[in-house]
């Protein structure tokens, strides 16, 4: 297992961490402990979950198995969860505001059976709340040793720029990550939050890095994906509220399907694959770990055979041709300006000097 540090704080997480929104939905308690010890067996210390992941259930199963494992064990891991959606009825009970993450946080702590937490995560933006009162909560919250480090998820660029400026301003505590979505067929991030996070010395934290299954290779263009894959079933229901929006099901495989691009991407990755005697899954996994800003690829899993293809990656080794053949196979394209071709080039110059 490889470690990173984490943006440009002390904390090291492994290169690979554990997803666990399928703990006490999709995995049943008695597999989620299996993979909790596997992973934790191969290196791994970055152990990823929220409040809402299983209604409260995956927090509940990480708290269990953390009795059960030497203090030694514990020791080394890097335990994270997020607070910001709805976890009650009440008008509070979601958001960025400093009452609801109090809650949401000690809420978690009682369910992961902590006092302390390594890294607490802002699950995503919040339009009404002030980022000063937000900030102020996470202050305080490291001041009663509750939280080691605070990080954010699914931020824009802007938003990870307004907040290194708030504490580039003093008083406010810096962000350390942004946990966002990242693969070989979504590489928006690579516009604005990765040059946003760079400058900032903010790690990334990749989500969906398999594409919901598409880089494993296991869709076809001939064939829907059934219920029992990943593609063939709903959002979660804590996504409910962005479902018109975020929708995932089968609607997405048609979506990516129809794309010829889709197609001529998952050829060049088998063929990687093929070349390095390795899976697509530890091919896509391991081109991401070698992009800029990024610290920890999230995988989840609901079995163990599923984590063992995805810590497989340690041995997958990936020259810069092959770098090269996949950046080519999926290259972002953002129009001619700003982002494009001639708006980079009006952003660059040089200075030149006569003797």
């Amino acid at each position: 297992m490889e470690y990173n540090a984490l943006g440009s704080s002390g904390l090291m997480v492994s290169a690979l961490a554990l997803g666990t929104m399928t703990f006490g939905v999709e995995t049943d308690e008695t597999q989620a402990v299996a993979m909790l010890d596997q992973f934790v067996e191969q290196g791994g210390t970055l152990i990823d979950t929220a409040d809402v992941y299983g209604e409260g259930a995956a927090e509940q199963i990480i708290g269990r198995w953390l009795r059960n494992v030497p203090q030694s064990c514990r020791d080394g891991l890097v335990l994270t969860t997020k607070g910001r959606f709805r976890t009650g009825a009440d008008a509070n009970a979601e958001g960025l505001s400093r009452r609801h993450l109090t809650r949401a946080l000690e809420t978690s702590l009682r369910r992961l059976d902590q006092e302390h937490v390594d890294l607490y995560q802002l699950h995503a933006w919040d339009d009404l709340v002030p980022l000063e009162e937000t900030l102020e909560f996470a202050r305080d919250a490291v001041a009663r040793g509750l939280i080691g480090y605070l990080g954010v998820s699914n931020f824009h660029g802007w938003q990870v720029q307004r907040a290194s400026d708030l504490a580039d301003l003093g008083h406010h505590l810096r962000i350390v990550s942004n946990q966002v979505q990242y693969n070989l067929m979504s590489r928006e991030v690579e516009l604005e939050i990765v040059p946003a996070c760079l400058r900032s010395g903010i790690g990334l934290l990749a989500w969906s890095p398999l594409a919901g299954g598409w880089l494993t290779g296991k869709y076809r263009n001939d064939e829907t994906p059934g219920t029992t894959t990943r593609m063939g079933q709903d959002l979660p229901p804590w996504l409910a509220p962005m479902r018109r929006a975020a929708s995932r099901g089968v609607e997405a495989y048609q979506r990516r399907a129809g794309d010829s691009q889709t197609w001529e991407l998952l050829r060049v990755l088998q063929d990687v694959a093929t070349e390095v005697g390795a899976s697509q899954t530890a091919v896509s996994l391991r081109w991401l770990t070698s992009r800029p800003a990024v610290a920890s690829v999230i995988v989840g899993a609901r079995h163990a055979d599923q984590l063992q293809q995805s810590m497989a990656t340690t041995d997958c080794a990936l020259d810069p041709t092959h770098l090269e053949a996949l950046d080519r196979a999926w290259a972002p394209t953002y129009g001619d300006y700003p982002y494009g071709p001639i708006g980079q080039n009006t952003t660059r110059r040089s200075i030149s000097t006569t003797h």
